[in-house]
């Protein structure tokens, strides 16, 4: 139960840090908190391009894979439970981007 406990609290800690740093710091870029794996799969999904987008932008849109809908120029921004279901749904898309993107060796 103690191991379990410790990876919740690695898991909450990042999502937390993820909230917090994207609205204290929204024009640092994210490059500096994700691996590149992880911000050029959302990226590349979402707006096929390959600059290192701001940080509050890759917030926003790692909320929008969790279900954050920003309505309006007066939304609320996202909160811990759909950047943390946001963040579950990067991790599979660097995964597969690690695995199959380019630069990955192809199967013959």
């Amino acid at each position: 139960m103690l191991v379990c406990t410790a990876i919740y609290m690695i898991v909450a800690w990042r999502t937390l840090f993820v909230c917090r740093l994207g609205r204290s710091c929204p024009d640092m870029s994210c490059d500096l908190i994700f691996d590149s794996s992880e911000w050029q799969s959302v990226w590349a999904v979402i707006h096929r391009g390959e600059r290192a987008p701001p940080l509050v932008e890759m917030v926003g849109l790692i909320a929008g894979l969790g279900g954050y809908v920003a309505r309006g120029s007066g939304a609320l921004p996202p909160g811990v439970e759909t950047v943390g279901k946001g963040l579950q749904r990067m991790r599979n898309l660097a995964w597969a981007w690690q695995t199959f993107g380019p630069g990955t060796p192809k199967a013959k």
